[in-house]
């Protein structure tokens, strides 16, 4: 499937939601009207409810690392995410969503069921994504909070969603207070999306020691997930009565993962040096005394089947997964056992395709066909209390052998080939040294603010969720330490970004990988750089020389680079956007955009105090001065911006603090004086005379060009610039078409393979009128019903024509906006049709989609029709089927009516690839 970036905010994504309000207050049957606003059932779950005493548990660490540009806290556009925008987005159409919406088919492939994955699934989702997810998709976003409400509902109070430490960073190598702020960001984000209070929280790579486990009990956290691998003892905790029995040896990942254990801390078992103590009485000889010692509980699950699951074809199919599952069944009668599998979420649908629907249809039928009840680490805990002890080994994680040595050391994870990880180890100690730098800052400017600022930084969470000025207004009555002026909450909102840059830069996949200079190394650089920055604007301290030494020991396996300061001097340094590029990328598309007197851009919000625009001939001048605003720090910046275009791809701009109005007037005057010449030289002398000269202005000012746009508004101002060339392309390919028709017949009619020449002038051509069809089709249906449906059927015929055309050519099109406006105009057409309540103008509406429908199938631009068929299923159970059976009791004219009504609708599901009952169609 192809999306544009919009896609999922659209208008018509909302239709699923407006649908199922339409119409049903029509209803007089209140009963009836209470049972259409009821979630449509899935698939039979009654097994649930009568549990053999197996109980399974599928957790998924759902996770993307933060890819937000550091100064415009915007994903900028991923080329290698192609045809998506950005990976959180090719990510989210091939896992996020699909399991939000898994479907249930039937052999043949109709639909069955859609099923909501995250009902069933234990799962956390890291703040960061979930925070993406909530703009990106809110459809989706709000699916996975009604999921744990519901997993809530079903399972006595406990949900499936449990929380993540806030950006994934490795805990054990993080100091205490990092710890901390890392788990309670991640447990106050939880708590506001979810509305209550973790029960569990998965860490990072599952890495984990002594001293995390203690911050995470002190914390209030019940359970962790770790992999088997990473417990060095257990045994059966002992009744009071009884002498400590013996601990069994379970370090070679032999622990019994079917049972929850409990880890005692503060533990004489575990002496000074990390080593286990004798016959379970470490140093002091004498049994502990665990009704004083804290613990926190731990599940380990299954690791041969979460290996299977994510290496194997496990999920290939629901049968065979299950039969998988079977497997690790203990056939010695136990009253309860847990069978529980981890694994990264991206796994049902990224990295394999489509096994959210054998996740589905295992959830919904083939685990309750058996008994097992699908349930999640918190409620099986509430039924079946640890019995058993464990003790961990001091320090591990679930994707390194070596402890935690993949995120400092050249252990050999993540390599396999020829390249060393010899950079790990110089690329955390530089990071280090920049945090305990960044420490002192924060302590020393931060008493000027707060009362406490380490409470701050952990109470920053609140307004990381929400930048609105009623959130930080709160904020700061919990957190200054006097009423603070609005430049003092400037520079406290500073210290707090430069902390927050700080925490970034330790996200775990800086290192995971086998090079520093991949996207995850240079992303964590950029966090660092843009700490580097704030704590030299607030403590007027360069930091930034001493860092890029300490960078100098890092080796790179790319020449390019060679090593770590290189790498910053061309990738992170380069990347550093300052209010005067945000003001030059708001002068140059202001050309072809008519801007709001306040225009948003990215995380600024730009007040246009002045704007004056004149062309003479070729060439077109702005000029104007407006007030930038950054969202995040309250920084106010006030600029005055002059741009020349000469035509073309030929920009001029150039920005200067503003400097008062009479100095503005005058600027404005010579400016527009200079373009009465229509000279372009006059006006550039005019300009550099007037901002400064770019290379050696010592106020700073700087010149502009395209080139110094934002990745997106340059990419969309290439393609508008560019339009022009294609559009005398098409004309001539058109003309090429025309003038070669029968020829190129004649090739394809005697099977001979046509010059290439003319059957890229006949693809290009064929393109060009199916996405000039289907454009006007759009606009005409713009207002449903179409005020003029004789001309939509001409278009219809016409794109008919146009299918046929091609097909006989055998060409191949790639038109991409001609299918993302086909899939538009099926969902608009069928939201018009499951609100028609008029025969004479539903059928036509009907036609029309089937039309669409089959010219999307003759022209082979596989149609992405997940939402169509969504809107369709959540219709026909909440709305069509009901009403269908209410006619059917009466014989009356008003009930014929409404059977002759539904009638055609509910055959369109056949059309859709969606099971109909067969009774309702007889």
């Amino acid at each position: 499937m192809t999306f544009s970036r919009h896609d999922s905010r659209s208008e018509w994504s909302a239709l699923a939601f407006q649908t199922d309000s339409l119409r049903l207050n029509d209803l007089a049957d209140p009963a009836l009207n209470q049972q259409l606003h009821t979630d449509p059932p899935a698939c039979d779950t009654q097994g649930e409810r009568s549990a053999t005493g197996i109980y399974v548990t599928v957790h998924g660490h759902f996770y993307q690392p933060p890819r937000e540009n550091p100064y415009l806290n915007a994903i900028e556009r991923q080329p290698s995410a192609s045809p998506y925008h950005d990976w959180n987005e090719r990510i989210h159409y091939e896992c996020y969503r699909p399991n939000a919406f898994a479907r249930v088919l039937s052999d043949q492939g109709d639909l069955l069921g859609i099923v909501n994955n995250y009902e069933y699934l234990s799962f956390n989702i890291g703040p960061t994504l979930m925070s993406w997810l909530e703009h990106a998709d809110p459809e989706v976003y709000q699916r996975i909070l009604d999921a744990d409400r519901k997993s809530c509902d079903r399972l006595g109070g406990h949900g499936n969603a449990i929380a993540q430490v806030y950006n994934h960073i490795i805990l054990p190598l993080a100091n205490d207070r990092d710890k901390r702020t890392q788990i309670r960001w991640g447990k106050a984000d939880f708590k506001a999306r979810f509305g209550r209070d973790p029960e569990g929280m998965w860490l990072a790579e599952t890495a984990v020691d002594y001293s995390t486990l203690r911050i995470l009990a002190g914390e209030g956290i019940r359970f962790i997930i770790l992999a088997p691998s990473q417990a060095q003892r257990c045994r059966p905790l002992p009744t009071p009565d009884e002498r400590d029995p013996h601990w069994i040896e379970v370090g070679g990942s032999q622990i019994d993962p079917v049972r929850p254990y409990r880890c005692f801390l503060n533990s004489p078992h575990f002496q000074r040096d990390g080593t286990l103590g004798q016959d379970g009485l470490g140093e002091t000889g004498a049994a502990p005394n665990r009704a004083a010692t804290p613990y926190i509980d731990i599940f380990f699950y299954d690791g041969p089947i979460s290996r299977d699951m994510g290496f194997s074809d496990v999920l290939s199919s629901s049968e065979h997964f299950v039969g998988r599952i079977g497997q690790a069944v203990r056939g010695d009668h136990r009253p309860a056992q847990l069978i529980s599998v981890a694994t990264d979420g991206e796994t049902f649908g990224h990295h394999k395709g489509g096994t959210e629907k054998a996740l589905a249809y295992a959830f919904t039928h083939e685990f309750p066909q058996r008994g097992w009840l699908v349930t999640n680490f918190a409620h099986y805990l509430s039924l079946h209390p640890p019995t058993w002890e464990v003790e961990l080994k001091p320090v591990t994680a679930w994707s390194c052998s070596h402890g935690v040595d993949r995120w400092q050391d050249d252990c050999g994870c993540g390599g396999g080939g020829e390249w060393h990880q010899k950079w790990r180890r110089p690329l955390r100690d530089a990071l280090d040294w920049l945090r305990d730098q960044l420490i002192a800052i924060y302590e020393q400017s931060g008493g000027s603010f707060f009362h406490d600022p380490w409470a701050a930084r952990d109470g920053y969470v609140a307004v990381l969720g929400e930048r609105s000025d009623t959130v930080l207004d709160a904020f700061f009555a919990a957190y200054q330490s006097h009423d603070l002026m609005p430049s003092e909450r400037v520079e406290a909102l500073k210290l707090l970004e430069m902390q927050r840059h700080a925490l970034l830069m330790y996200t775990s996949c800086g290192w995971f990988f086998e090079e520093v200079s991949r996207p995850e190394g240079t992303q964590i650089l950029r966090y660092a750089a843009r700490a580097l920055e704030l704590a030299e604007d607030l403590a007027a301290v360069r930091l930034e020389p001493e860092f890029v030494r300490r960078l100098a020991a890092i080796p790179s396996n790319v020449e390019q680079f060679g090593n770590g300061a290189e790498l910053y001097r061309q990738l992170v340094a380069p990347a550093r956007i300052t209010p005067e590029q945000v003001a030059a990328h708001y002068a140059i598309s202001s050309l072809f955009h008519s801007y709001s007197q306040e225009q948003r851009l990215y995380c600024y919000s730009v007040q246009r105090l002045d704007y004056q625009l004149r062309r003479m001939g070729s060439l077109t001048l702005a000029l104007g001065q407006v007030q930038l605003t950054s969202e995040i720090t309250r920084e106010v910046v006030n600029l005055e911006f002059a741009v020349l275009h000469l035509g073309g791809w030929d920009f001029h701009c150039c920005i200067r603090p503003a400097s008062g109005r009479r100095a503005y007037l005058q600027l404005r005057d010579e400016l527009f004086e200079a373009l009465s010449l229509a000279s372009a030289a006059q006006v550039i002398l005019a300009m550099t005379r007037t901002f400064g000269d770019s290379q050696s202005d010592l106020c700073g000012n700087r010149s502009f060009s395209l080139q110094d746009l934002f990745a997106e508004e340059r990419h969309r101002l290439m393609h508008l610039l560019s339009q022009e060339t294609l559009t005398r392309l098409d004309q001539l390919y058109t003309q090429v078409y025309r003038d070669n028709y029968g020829v190129l017949r004649a090739f394809h009619r005697d099977a001979l393979e046509p010059p290439r020449e003319l059957q890229v002038a006949a693809e290009i051509a064929i393109a060009h009128r199916l996405t000039h069809s289907l454009q006007a089709l759009e606009r005409e249906t713009s207002d449903l019903p179409p005020t003029n449906p004789e001309l939509c059927d001409s278009y219809l015929s016409e794109l008919e024509a146009i299918a046929a055309e091609a097909n006989q050519l055998h060409c191949h099109l790639t038109v991409t906006p001609a299918k993302q406006i086909l899939e538009r105009l099926i969902l608009r057409l069928l939201w018009q049709a499951l609100n028609e309540s008029e025969l004479d103008t539903l059928e036509p509406t009907l036609v029309w989609i089937e039309q669409l429908l089959a010219i999307g199938e003759q022209l082979h631009l596989g149609l992405a029709l997940d939402r169509v068929q969504e809107l369709y299923w959540r219709s026909l159970h909440r709305y069509l089927l009901p009403r269908w059976s209410v006619a059917q009791q009466h014989s009356d004219a008003s009930a014929k009516a409404e059977l002759a009504l539904l009638q055609p609708l509910l055959s369109l599901g056949k059309a859709l690839r969606i099971e109909v009952p067969l009774g309702t169609l007889a």
